[in-house]
Formats: C-alpha cells, sequence, structure tokens
C-alpha cells in the first residue's frame, strides 16, 4: 500500500490543482453571467437567454445535433459491436481496426472532406448527374441554409461512433454468457433476447459512451465553423468572446451549456448508467465466438466495410484536395500536385504551428502523467476518505465542455485579475498546456488504474519486505508492470491535445503561438492556396494520429474502450 507520507501530498495537490484551474474558471463564469456590474446577484441575463429567439434557435440547434449524432452512432456502433463480439470471420481485425480508423481526426477537419463532398459542384452532385437523378449543371446545395445542420449531424456521427463502439464492445465482453444462455434455453431466441437480455446487460457502457457523444456533439465548435453554421450555440459563445469584457451574455451563454452538459452527464452516469444487473463473474467462462456460413462471413465483412468506407470519405476527400491543383464539378482531380506540400512547407503558418503544436502537447503530456500516476495509485493504493471525490474530479473535465473551459480561462485571465500573468493575448503557451493537460487527465488516470487493478499488489509487499522504500518500489516494480497502459495513456493525450480544437481556437490569438487547429482553421479562410494548404496540414495531423491511436489500440486491446468512459 501507498504509505500516506506520499499519498497525502498527492491527494492535497490534486485538490488545489482543481481548485485553480478547473473549478476557479468554472467560477469566473459564473460570476460573470450571475452579477451585475455592481456586483449584486441577478439572473437577469441567464433569464434574457431564454427570452432571445436568436438564443432559443441556437440552443435548439445545438440540441438537435447532439440528440441525432447520438442516435446515428448508436445505429452504427451497436450492430458494428455485436458482429464484433460474437462472429469470427476472414481478417476480422483488420476491419475492427478500420472501423476505429474515424476517430483518428476531429470531426473539425473531417468537415473539410464533407463540404467538399456535399458542395454544390462538389463529388456528390457529379454523381447523382451521371446516373442523370438530376439534371447537368443544377446540383443541390446540400450544405446550405438547411442543410448545414444535418452536415453538422453527419460529420459529428462519423467521426464519434467509434466511442461508442469501443464502449459496447467492452459491455459486451463483460456479460457473463450464463445469462443469456439461460433465457435461451426458455424459448427466448434472436432479437427477443437481445432487446430484454443483451440490451439491459450493456446499458451502462451505452450511456458511458453516449454520454460523451451526446456532450461533446452538443459543445461541438470546430465543424459548425467549417460550414458556416452560426445558429448554435458554440458559435455564437465564440462570436460573443469579441464583447465579453463588456457583453454579460456572452458569460450567460457559457452558464446555460455548461448547466446542459452537467444535466447530460448526470442523467448519463447517475439515473441511466446504473447497472442492477450481474456481469462476467471471475469464475465464468469468456463466451466463445462463432463462424457463420460463408454467406454469413460475407455479411459480416460487407457490414464493416461498408460502415469504413462510407466514415472515411471525409478523409478521404481531404487527402485527395491536398493533392489536388483544383477540383470542381468532377468525380476526381483533373490535375494532380505535391505543389501544396511544398507551399505547406514554406508557409509562415504551417510549420512554426506544428512546432507549437509538438511543444504544447509534450508539455501537456508530461504534466499529465506526473498527476495522472499520482492519482492512481491513491485511488489503487490507498484506502483514503474521499477517494470517490478524487475519483470523480478526476473524470470531470470529460462531462464539462472545452468550449466552456476555454471561456472561463479567458475570463480569469483578464487584465486585473490575479491570474492577468497568464492572459493569452500576449502568450498563450502556460495557460495552452494547463488546458490541454486538463482536458485529457481522464485519459491517464483510467490508463494509470486499469493498469494498476491488473497488477498484484504483493510483488509492491514483497519488495517493501526486502527493505524497498514503497516509492521506490512502485518505481523499480509497478510502473514497469504496467507500462504498455502508461505508454497508450501518453499516446492518447499527446494525440489528441495535438489536434484540440475549442482550446487551440478561443486561446491562441498571435499568429506566433497558433497550433495545428487554429492554423488549419485560418487557412481555410484564406483565398486561393489557403484550403489546399489546410488540407496538407490536415493529411499530416491525420496521419499523425492514426499511428498514435492503432498504437494505444494495439497495447490496450478491447480495453480501450475504458479510456472513453465518464
Amino acid at each position: 500500500m501507498l504509505s500516506k507520507r506520499i499519498s497525502i501530498p498527492i491527494y492535497i495537490a490534486t485538490l488545489l490543482f482543481f481548485a485553480v484551474f478547473f473549478f476557479w474558471p468554472i467560477y469566473q463564469i459564473l460570476y460573470g453571467g450571475l452579477f451585475d456590474a455592481s456586483g449584486r446577484f441577478s439572473p437577469a441575463f441567464i433569464i434574457e437567454v431564454f427570452k432571445n429567439n436568436i438564443y432559443i434557435e441556437g440552443l435548439t440547434n445545438a440540441l438537435g445535433i447532439a440528440i441525432f449524432s447520438t442516435l446515428f452512432a448508436l445505429l452504427i456502433a451497436i450492430p458494428l459491436a455485436r458482429v464484433a463480439d460474437r462472429y469470427s470471420f476472414p481478417a476480422k481485425k483488420l476491419f475492427m481496426g478500420l472501423a476505429l480508423l474515424p476517430i483518428m481526426l476531429p470531426p473539425f477537419v473531417g468537415a473539410i472532406g464533407i463540404r467538399q463532398i456535399l458542395a454544390q459542384y462538389g463529388l456528390f452532385n457529379v454523381i447523382l448527374e451521371t446516373l442523370h437523378l438530376i439534371p447537368e449543371g443544377q446540383g443541390i446545395d446540400w450544405l446550405g441554409r438547411e442543410g448545414q445542420f444535418w452536415g453538422v449531424v453527419i460529420v459529428n456521427t462519423l467521426s464519434l461512433y467509434p466511442i461508442l463502439y469501443l464502449n459496447t464492445l467492452a459491455s459486451l465482453a463483460n456479460i457473463d454468457p450464463a445469462m443469456e444462455e439461460a433465457a435461451q434455453n426458455l424459448g427466448c431466441q434472436g432479437l427477443k433476447k437481445f432487446f430484454t437480455i443483451t440490451l439491459p446487460l450493456i446499458r451502462p457502457g451505452l450511456f458511458a459512451g453516449g454520454t460523451i457523444v451526446f456532450i461533446w456533439s452538443f459543445t461541438e465548435l470546430g465543424v459548425p465553423l467549417i460550414f458556416d453554421f452560426n445558429r448554435v450555440t458554440s458559435v455564437q459563445i465564440f462570436n460573443g468572446l469579441k464583447v465579453m469584457d463588456n457583453n454579460p451574455f456572452a458569460y450567460a451563454l457559457v452558464i446555460v451549456m455548461l448547466a446542459f452538459s452537467l444535466i447530460f452527464y448526470i442523467l448519463g452516469k447517475g439515473l441511466f448508467g446504473r447497472n442492477p444487473f450481474s456481469m462476467l463473474a471471475k469464475a465464468s467462462p469468456a463466451r466463445e465466438t462463432k463462424t457463420p456460413s460463408k454467406w454469413g462471413q460475407l455479411a459480416c465483412i460487407a457490414l464493416f466495410s461498408a460502415i469504413s468506407i462510407i466514415a472515411l470519405l471525409p478523409h478521404l476527400s481531404v487527402i485527395i484536395i491536398s493533392f489536388s491543383a483544383d477540383w470542381y464539378n468532377t468525380l476526381l482531380p483533373e490535375k494532380w500536385t505535391l505543389y501544396n506540400y511544398q507551399l505547406a512547407l514554406g508557409n509562415a503558418l504551417t510549420i512554426p504551428s506544428i512546432q507549437n503544436s509538438l511543444f504544447y502537447s509534450g508539455l501537456a503530456t508530461i504534466l499529465n502523467v506526473t498527476l495522472g500516476i499520482g492519482i492512481a495509485l491513491v485511488l489503487v493504493r490507498t484506502h483514503l476518505p474521499g477517494l470517490f471525490l478524487i475519483d470523480t474530479l478526476s473524470m470531470l473535465p470529460l462531462a464539462v465542455p472545452g468550449l466552456v473551459m476555454a471561456f472561463g480561462y479567458l475570463a480569469m485571465t483578464q487584465k486585473g485579475t490575479f491570474f492577468a500573468f497568464l492572459n493569452p493575448i500576449d502568450n498563450p503557451t502556460t495557460i495552452l498546456i494547463i488546458a490541454y493537460a486538463i482536458r485529457k487527465l481522464p485519459f491517464i488516470v483510467r490508463s494509470a488504474v486499469a493498469g494498476l487493478e491488473q497488477t498484484s499488489i504483493t510483488y509492491e509487499e514483497a519488495a517493501q519486505n526486502l527493505g524497498c522504500p514503497p516509492l521506490k518500489s512502485s518505481f523499480k516494480i509497478t510502473f514497469p508492470l504496467i507500462l504498455a497502459n502508461l505508454v497508450a495513456g501518453c499516446l492518447l493525450v499527446f494525440s489528441q491535445t495535438m489536434l484540440e480544437v475549442s482550446d487551440s481556437l478561443i486561446l491562441a490569438q498571435k499568429q506566433e503561438y497558433y497550433p495545428i487547429t487554429k492554423a488549419i482553421y485560418e487557412l481555410l479562410n484564406l483565398l486561393g492556396d489557403g484550403p489546399f494548404i489546410a488540407c496538407a496540414l490536415g493529411v499530416w495531423a491525420m496521419s499523425f494520429l492514426a499511428i498514435t491511436i492503432l498504437g494505444a489500440s494495439t497495447l490496450l486491446g478491447k480495453a480501450l474502450g475504458s479510456i472513453f468512459k465518464v
């Protein structure tokens, strides 16, 4: 067990870190939206949000995007996970890996590809014209005023369903086969067995992943910006940053978004996520996968192939754009070139942004490893009171949107405040590293906790009985045994912070400090070669994330799904 001399300082340091860099920014938001200029409590601004038709429309659209994105992601994830869990078919591991690939690129960049596919003279309309389903030269503007909403839903669904797929797969693997066998012996077969037995058993996993997808979609900023969809709360908040010093409605909107997100989190984790059923016991045998007929195997392959191809179309589109000189009203570009990559290597935005992101993400990962391992040791290797509080705190960053936290960091670093020296207008480096670290801390904590729970404490006790101090025994014995978990967590933290959207767009305000995502956004808004250079930068980011996600998946296997639980 970890001694109190070590565990108590870690416990206190965790509480202080969250008090300063998690709760204080949120307090600044609450104060800015609930207190008037004279310092008196006034909910008038919050009430006014619900009276303003523009804000109501933004909230309605945000909720609609979240609902449909989560629903469609469930419709994709559940069949995929069930087939992967129950059946064996050729190249199964390859197809399961392909199903995870869409998560390798943020929805923010995937939106660039969808925009090209669904543009008025884009690929989809060219296909419809070729099939004579629409008149030639009269392409439909699929991403017009009414289509922007569904464009955001499509991108979110195709990018985020792997989170639900991983959670569902982990939940299915954890079901005690005896429960389904008992139902089958009593005549409960097929879909009836799935809906009455299996689905209730995997409900906690579905809500764990669904909560993340819902909150992520509800607060998504990058995708609506790419589609110029301003009638959604996240973009309204982003536009309100320009006048946040004298506009309390920006604070009020953030409070409303935070309140909705926390309500969804509580419902998903506390109410709907409870599991009253028994799961796989240690003595129970694991379920054996079935090998279907040849037609059944082809059906399994077809399911995975169809979903993977559709989900990877945005990424493929980004790759094609990056190698094209122009792509207009044709199935494929008429001219191919490497010039975009040459421009990217010499552009004032690209190389510095890559260097900045590597620096920010590297330091954020180091900070996360230091704090995350300490938290995991306290949670698994001690019996201190209040461990539930530490565990909940370490997971809360998944429930609080990045947009809210980024706004809070701006609020707490305004001129005249105690933390004004961290103001990102001057230099966002420190506050960006902290923002990245606290957003992705759950990945490291979950990875380390999973490793520690699988490692017997008797190894440490044996070392301590031979005179090895507790902390030294952890470094010498425990950490090497959980190295795969730690590396997987570090890969996820590093890759996800490299392409963090909300913090990067809001906190990086000077070009010399732009990370990759801010550079991509700025390039997309430039005329001429800007969008092509942005896609070239996106391909680099996509390749980087693919390597890290696949590496983490190899190290953790099915346990990767536990990383994405709230």
